[in-house]
């Protein structure tokens, strides 16, 4: 018996040895270290230094190209410059695949284990940087190896910054010596979901105490526009709580917004398991209009770490940065998400109900006067999401957009109403929301699902033909926008000419005049129409994106003239003129306008 033993535990020994080095094999070939040199990050490049792991033979590197939360393949592959790839102090020739030109081909010598990569990344000025500020992704900043799953992967990275510039990231932090942040190893799903932002006038809010640390990070181009008021801090703070009690549980560790202030820096929102990158104007936080708009994108992006990173579409859901995502579930992942960015800042207190009700009426307004809904179903809008996201302003009127937000939102809440009626007020989409993202507090994991789920999970909230509800809503042509929310909740949608306050301030921070509900068009503060309503009057009449309105007196346009004509319409049976530029071409429309100004309320 004892051989017997002697010669079976040798036997595992051998096998278990066997084991170890194989995983260990297997390990070593999925390893990458990057030293990111963001010295210059101020003036719009990184430099990028990487090893990477491989096996002698053929072998392909890839650019990230589609990234979580963007939907679409919108790695920035233009601005890598200076690709130089050797190994063991020889250059290594690569070639672009003719085809995905995210893929780099090349020859692993023999006896050559490990890849030395290094390019340069220039971003385009006014996207992730201002000279005060970066907003480092990392997916910008590696090439990987193609085919293996992204959680296979282990990357251990370290950043330089310049020397009075501050950062914050969900990365956890392995050491800190002169500048230079060294990151603990984690996966490259990890890594691509753990941005950083650097920056020189920097400010860390704690919001919460306790073992879960939320943190707001803010950088700006001025140390100014790092000041805020009492009663936002205030609203932050709700915002974490309401959250928390929507969902009941969370799925991340610890929680960041890595918020970002600047006019030159570029806008941004995109979610995160652990943290947000939310980008606004540099005087967001003392602008009542900018306030209302980050209110709105904290509470959105913050929303997605339950609705997107937990929660996800299996059909958003692929295994590395190469293979594409799939939008029909939009409405559910960006859809709902856009309802709770709207009900959080309220149930917060950052925002006043009064700017629920006039952001609700500007997005039904907008959605009733889509004449692109005239022939394309809603579903179609997430689809075609590769194209949607980066469509032009001119005809989206009549093209749609990326509608699944913003209709999504209106059938979410129709959804919520019905539920609150025909349960008697004692259930709502809150049920909801517990029952399919809430559970029991985890760290970032994905659980996937299919419409087939969602349907299952409203049924147990409320017993009802969700399947009924929501095909009709969502994959049927229909030429009236889901307003059953509003109705059914004891509301209407009407027009005034009392200005929007939502519109009002999208108007003065973007520079422009939204007349849409009115004449029919949107124009530019210098006269340039940006678009128009097929239906309206303006378009009927001729009027077409791209046309520049001009006077006939040769005098500058003013808007200020321009929209008091539209106002002064209703008191008079005369047409309205309307001289413009199109291509340089003088024209003349004559329009017979007689309703003044309209805005939703």
């Amino acid at each position: 018996m004892r051989i017997i033993v002697n010669k079976y535990a040798h036997r595992a020994i051998k096998f278990f040895t066997v084991l170890v080095l194989f995983a260990a094999a297997a390990t070593a070939q999925n390893l990458i270290k990057l030293d990111v040199d963001a010295t210059e990050a101020g003036r719009n490049v990184i430099h990028i230094k990487e090893k990477v792991s491989v096996s002698p033979g053929p072998a392909t590197l890839f650019y990230p190209k589609w990234i979580p939360g963007e939907h679409s393949p919108t790695g920035p592959l233009n601005d890598m410059v200076n690709l130089v790839i050797t190994a063991k102090g020889k250059t290594i020739e690569w070639n672009r695949d003719d085809v995905e030109m995210f893929a780099f081909h090349l020859t692993v010598p023999a006896g050559v284990h490990e890849l030395d990569v290094a390019f340069d990344d220039n971003s385009q000025p006014g996207t992730v940087a201002s000279s005060q500020l970066s907003r480092i992704k990392w997916n910008r900043m590696l090439l990987y190896p193609r085919g293996v799953p992204s959680d296979s992967i282990t990357v251990t990275a370290s950043m330089k910054i310049p020397a009075d510039w501050k950062y914050a990231t969900a990365l956890p932090v392995a050491s800190e010596t002169a500048g230079t942040i060294s990151f603990k190893p984690v996966t490259l799903t990890s890594f691509v979901d753990s941005p950083a932002m650097i920056g020189r006038h920097f400010k860390k809010v704690t919001l919460t105490e306790g073992p879960v640390l939320h943190e707001m990070d803010i950088v700006a181009d001025t140390d100014a526009a790092l000041e805020f008021k009492p009663e936002t801090l205030a609203g932050w703070k709700n915002l974490i709580k309401e959250a928390n009690l929507l969902y009941g549980a969370h799925h991340y560790k610890d929680y960041r917004f890595l918020l970002t202030l600047s006019d030159v820096g570029g806008s941004e929102g995109l979610e995160h398991h652990e943290s947000s990158e939310d980008g606004v104007s540099l005087n967001a936080l003392s602008d009542e209009e900018g306030l209302s708009d980050l209110g709105d994108l904290l509470s959105h992006e913050y929303n997605h770490s339950w609705n997107g990173k937990y929660r996800r579409p299996a059909s958003l859901t692929t295994p590395d940065f190469d293979k594409p995502m799939h939008g029909d579930l939009l409405w559910v992942y960006e859809g709902l998400t856009q309802y709770l960015g709207y009900v959080l800042p309220a149930r917060s207190h950052l925002w006043t109900p009064e700017i629920f009700r006039e952001t609700v009426a500007d997005t039904a307004a907008s959605m009733q006067n889509q004449s692109g809904r005239n022939w394309r179903p809603l579903v179609d809008t997430a689809r075609a999401v590769q194209f949607t996201y980066p469509s032009p302003t001119a005809w989206l009127n009549a093209r749609r957009r990326v509608d699944y937000y913003f209709e999504g939102m209106l059938i979410w809440l129709d959804a919520d109403v019905l539920i609150r009626q025909k349960s008697g007020g004692k259930r709502s989409l809150d049920d909801f929301l517990r029952v399919f993202h809430g559970g029991v507090n985890t760290g970032p994991i994905v659980r996937t699902y299919n419409y087939t789920d969602i349907v299952a999970s409203l049924n147990k909230v409320l017993p009802y033909d969700w399947n009924g509800f929501l095909r009709q809503r969502i994959y049927t042509v229909q030429r009236e926008a889901p307003l059953g929310g509003i109705v059914n909740g004891g509301w209407s949608l009407v027009y005034t000419e009392a200005p929007n306050v939502r519109i009002t301030g999208v108007e003065r921070l973007k520079n422009y005049r939204n007349l849409l509900y009115s004449i029919g068009l949107s124009i530019a503060n210098d006269g340039w129409i940006n678009d128009v309503n097929p239906d309206k009057a303006a378009a009927k009449a001729g009027l077409s994106p791209g046309m520049l309105v001009v006077r006939d007196d040769g005098k500058p346009f003013s808007l200020e003239d321009f929209t008091k004509m539209i106002a002064d319409s209703k008191n008079t049976t005369a047409p309205l003129t309307i001289s413009t530029s199109n291509g340089g071409v003088a024209q003349k429309f004559t329009i017979d306008y007689h309703g003044g100004l309209r805005y939703p309320h």
